[in-house]
């Protein structure tokens, strides 16, 4: 990895931690995960696009549930391997992907099963504030960044938090 690649990472994954440290909640219910998981179904519908939307809590409860005409199966087990990843390192699926690469580390490098956990975008924690992590957001349907970046708008939009720094696709 050249310099100017690190340095992009590591402003990469700085955002991505201003994210998760921002976007924290007071409380989560399941109300709370109607809410929310609508707020993202209306996103959704009005820029059409073809994306899976679930709301899990760790216990595996899913709380919330969308899935948009066009997506399938796949996406389902997509949303799975992403919410595993963020039950297992409690920070969003994207920031554990730049942390690999960050590391020059595989999947396979830190004993992680690509069948049952992603190194991608789309899924990030849902943590309550000084409590800890509590469920995962997940999206699937768009690339990975746009996952991610997508989940992000949604919740600054619910939890009403103007400043949060937003990721470049070209990062």
């Amino acid at each position: 990895m050249t310099a100017e690649e690190l340095k992009n990472l590591d402003e990469f994954v700085k955002v991505l931690d201003m994210q998760e440290e921002i976007l924290q909640f007071t409380h989560f219910t399941n109300q709370d995960a109607w809410e929310l998981g609508s707020i993202m179904a209306l996103e959704a519908k009005t820029r059409n696009l073809s994306v899976a939307i679930r709301i899990e809590l760790n216990n595996g409860f899913c709380v919330f549930q969308y899935a948009a005409d066009g997506t399938t199966l796949r996406n389902q087990l997509w949303l799975e391997r992403k919410i595993n990843t963020v039950k297992l390192m409690e920070k969003s699926s994207l920031n554990f992907y730049a942390s690999l690469r960050k590391a020059e580390q595989s999947m396979e490098d830190v004993f992680l099963d690509e069948k049952m956990y992603a190194c991608c975008g789309g899924a990030f924690p849902i943590r309550i504030e000084e409590a800890g992590v509590l469920g995962t957001i997940a999206v699937s349907g768009l690339n990975h960044v746009r996952d991610h970046d997508f989940i992000v708008k949604c919740v600054s939009k619910y939890l009403h938090a103007d400043e949060v720094p937003r990721i470049r696709e070209n990062m």
